[in-house]
């Protein structure tokens, strides 16, 4: 395939925009070469500006299970937008989607709109740390929360070591309130726990981790972390940016049946638009301001238009439930297409898979957390396979510690292109 145009734009990109991206993992600096530039999407496909056609597992991060421009939501934006951007002041849409969201989603009486994953999980905490009275977090190794500095913390070794900042600008005092614990490990967990005794005021985790590959929580796991957290009064903050209304319509929690005290979500509620938001039962959310004493505000919080756009994706999401099981059984069709091409071809490989996410690892061993997914991790062959896939029309995440997203607008004769592909670029590893 042919990028002229893509490496045009990345080069004026870079004179004006730090890296030539607004986000690190676009400038494909973890796969190497030049990132490609989208012109437009619809369905399941992506068109960049040479005029390349790709078939899209990254899906925006998430957030297009019905796949790019469904009509539903675009006609909702359009309409929304006639009457007004952005107002700065309470819209009816606001309550229809909120009544929405807790209707779907056990376990929460209110739910508080923000503008990102990152500010929604930002103010989980801020929230947990108001309501318990206490400042240190659990936070788990590869699990990504968005930049806010809580979250930027490197391991350090034992019980009682507090992180490190991992990005220059993290001060060491925000650091030493951050914990880090080993994920699907319930034992690291509690002995955090015991050395810091009555000192936690939540434990903050990917339910289902997507930013070290996709990890599915080992059986038990997220049940023993509800009950340490039952034991110490340490609240539970499930961080469902990615999985919340895409594994199902009440996220993990439904699909795990395990309660959480908040829930964070970011990506699907905005139906593709910049939306965050966190949620929890009304002794909890009661803390916030105007009601309580946590403050959290956002001018453009609850936006209009990003509130149409969901509005839209969660009442087809709601009324057209077996979506979910069809998009899980495509995502199965494709985990059993790669799993046998990949062992004809004589890779080492593992995949993991969690309704319709789904990652490759090029290794032998169990990927269950961010050190074996570091191990698994044979870079030089995940680049091969991603520029191999890229030019066989296939787009996945420009990272190998990244889930892919399906949506429901792909067709089997799109998976079966992906199948044949990952064949082709496999057959000389």
């Amino acid at each position: 395939m042919i990028y002229k145009r893509s490496s045009e734009l990345f080069a004026e990109a870079q004179k004006v925009i730090p890296g030539g991206v607004n986000s690190p993992v676009r400038a494909f600096k973890a796969v190497g070469g030049e990132p490609v530039f989208i012109e437009r999407a619809e369905g399941a496909y992506l068109y960049d500006e040479d005029g390349n056609k790709l078939i899209d597992y990254i899906n925006s991060w998430g957030p297009l299970i019905l796949g790019h421009a469904h009509k539903p939501v675009l006609d909702a934006v359009i309409e929304k937008a006639k009457k007004g951007t952005s107002f700065g002041t309470p819209t009816e849409i606001e309550t229809r989607i909120a009544e929405l969201a807790v209707k779907m989603v056990p376990n929460i009486d209110k739910i508080r709109m923000v503008n990102s994953g990152t500010e929604a999980c930002m103010s989980a905490v801020r929230l947990a740390r108001g309501f318990t009275g206490k400042e240190k977090i659990i936070k788990f190794a590869g699990c990504y929360h968005g930049h806010s500095d809580s979250f930027l913390i490197q391991a350090g070794s034992g019980a009682v070591t507090f992180g490190t900042p991992n990005s220059p600008g993290v001060t060491q005092g925000t650091a030493k309130d951050t914990l880090l614990a080993k994920y699907n490990d319930l034992e690291n967990v509690k002995e955090l726990v015991e050395a810091n005794n009555d000192e936690i005021a939540c434990i903050i985790i990917e339910p289902v981790a997507g930013n070290m590959g996709c990890i599915p929580p080992a059986e038990g796991f997220l049940e023993g972390l509800r009950e340490i957290c039952d034991e110490t009064g340490i609240l539970l903050v499930f961080d469902e940016v990615m999985t919340g209304f895409r594994l199902a319509p009440g996220g993990v929690q439904e699909r795990a049946g395990v309660k959480a005290d908040i829930i964070c979500f970011g990506k699907v509620i905005g139906g593709g638009l910049p939306v965050g938001a966190f949620a929890a039962r009304n002794e909890i959310m009661d803390y916030l301001a105007p009601v309580g004493p946590v403050y959290q505000a956002g001018t453009l919080s609850g936006n209009p238009l990003a509130m149409a756009a969901g509005l839209a994706m969660l009442t087809e999401l709601d009324n057209k439930r077996e979506i979910f099981e069809s998009i899980e059984k495509k995502t199965e069709y494709l985990h059993k297409g790669m799993d046998k091409v990949l062992t004809q071809n004589n890779v080492d490989f593992t995949i993991n898979r969690e309704g319709s996410m789904i990652s490759v690892h090029f290794g032998k061993e169990p990927v269950t957390d961010f050190d074996s997914a570091a191990k698994s991790a044979n870079l030089g062959l995940f680049n091969k396979f991603f520029h191999g896939m890229l030019e066989n029309g296939i787009y996945i995440a420009p990272s190998a510690f990244e889930t892919w997203f399906l949506s429901d607008a792909l067709s089997y004769e799109d998976l079966d292109k992906t199948i044949a592909a990952v064949d082709k670029v496999t057959k000389d590893f």
